[in-house]
């Protein structure tokens, strides 16, 4: 039995050996896009295809993408997009997730079914009938338009429904003594207790929206209303050619307000993934 203890420790180093440099890989992979754009938007277009230790440094390309396109008003229907979103689902659907949680009337179960059945509905494949639907409303070209069709998130309903469950019923019977109204007891119980799961959603919302690119692209007509998403289809091509200089420093610009964000809360972010988890 002695002989077996060693040969198992050997093959477990071998194993989180194996895992580490599998992890080193696929960082490796994801990272070297990030490198390449942020070597290509600080470096003249001259540089974009080679490497040179003493290339100079400059903010040209990030100059130009900005007086190419008005990207202030790219990033506030962006803003405005994505805000408005979260406002709407987190009303709906913590109403919705309560009362799948803690009320009990008929067709109940069958109703939280079809909610799970519309997790598993690309959204991709209800672009035509939203813009019909869209269409027939006059909200074409809209950033209301743009976000209609995402205000209900059954995700948000799933994930809050299964955090108001753990909640003890003992908290509801003794509000409920103290004359608590049911919204009440929703916003002073249910909420305070469900906040790591609403930043979890938030962050997974705040993200897919800032960076869906075809719906929007389908929806909009005019600068005005396009997000910043859409704004970098501007960059696509040119007279002279694709300048990718100038297309990577505008990518960098569209991505800069998520990247910052995750820099500044990364702990925070991942610590609410946690807790919405082990709820």
């Amino acid at each position: 039995m002695s002989a077996l203890v060693p040969a198992a420790e050997g093959e477990g180093a071998a194993g989180r050996l194996l895992e580490t440099a599998g992890a080193w890989l696929l960082g490796l992979v994801w990272a070297l896009p990030l490198v390449y754009a942020l070597w290509t938007a600080f470096h003249p277009s001259a540089y974009s295809a080679r490497f040179d230790l003493l290339a100079p440094l400059t903010l040209e390309n990030f100059v130009r993408a900005w007086a190419a396109a008005p990207f202030a008003r790219y990033f506030l229907n962006s803003f405005l997009l994505v805000t408005s979103i979260l406002a709407v689902q987190l009303v709906l659907s913590t109403l919705a997730a309560f009362a799948f949680a803690r009320f009990s009337f008929r067709g109940r179960d069958l109703l939280f079914a079809l909610v799970l059945v519309q997790l598993m509905v690309m959204p991709d494949v209800l672009i035509v009938e939203n813009y019909r639907t869209l269409r027939w409303l006059g909200l074409i070209d809209s950033v209301l338009g743009i976000g209609l069709p995402y205000m209900a998130s059954a995700f948000a309903i799933f994930l809050l429904r299964q955090t108001f469950k753990t909640v003890p019923r003992e908290l509801d019977e003794a509000a409920r003594v103290e004359g608590c109204s049911y919204l009440r007891l929703l916003w002073k119980v249910y909420v305070p207790l469900a906040r790591p799961t609403y930043v979890a959603f938030g962050l997974v919302s705040v993200s897919y929206h800032w960076n869906n690119f075809l719906w929007p692209l389908i929806v909009t007509n005019s600068v005005t209303t396009r997000p910043v998403t859409v704004g970098l289809s501007v960059f696509a091509s040119t007279d002279q050619g694709i300048d990718w200089s100038v297309i990577t420093a505008a990518t960098l610009l569209s991505t800069a307000p998520l990247l910052l964000a995750f820099l500044l809360f990364q702990r925070q972010f991942v610590q609410s993934f946690m807790r919405a988890g082990i709820r």
